[in-house]
């Protein structure tokens, strides 16, 4: 009869220690990104800025989850387009500067984002 050794990163801890370690990585990378995305978006659209509202976007941890928000500053959804004052009642249809700052994330920056943190940690 045959033994089987049972030792090593998988047996001993030391690979879920390094997966948690990833993903924690990877949430903050994906959520700098998206703070990125969202300041660039608003940099570009913005004809008349005042840097209170960007100074109010911050990237925070929410119990297992990276958000990317802006404190809830009261003009917040007015901004994004999707406060009850935007169109139609006004002209002002918003910068979507969250919503376009999650779709590029989902068409594959969160993606490319995640593979260089596994790489990292898994060479």
């Amino acid at each position: 009869m045959s033994t089987v050794d049972v030792s090593g990163p998988l047996f001993d801890g030391r690979a879920d220690k390094v997966m948690d370690e990833c993903v924690v990585d990877v949430r903050h990378a994906v959520g700098d990104q998206g703070y990125s995305n969202v300041m660039g978006i608003l940099e570009a659209r913005i004809r008349n800025p005042t840097p209170y509202y960007q100074t109010q976007i911050l990237v925070e941890d929410v119990a297992d989850e990276t958000v990317v928000h802006d404190r809830r500053i009261i003009y917040g959804p007015w901004l994004e387009g999707v406060g009850s004052r935007n169109s139609p009642k006004t002209r002002f249809h918003g910068y979507h500067a969250h919503k376009l700052a999650a779709q590029a994330l989902n068409k594959g920056q969160a993606k490319a984002i995640a593979e260089r943190v596994v790489a990292w940690h898994i060479p």
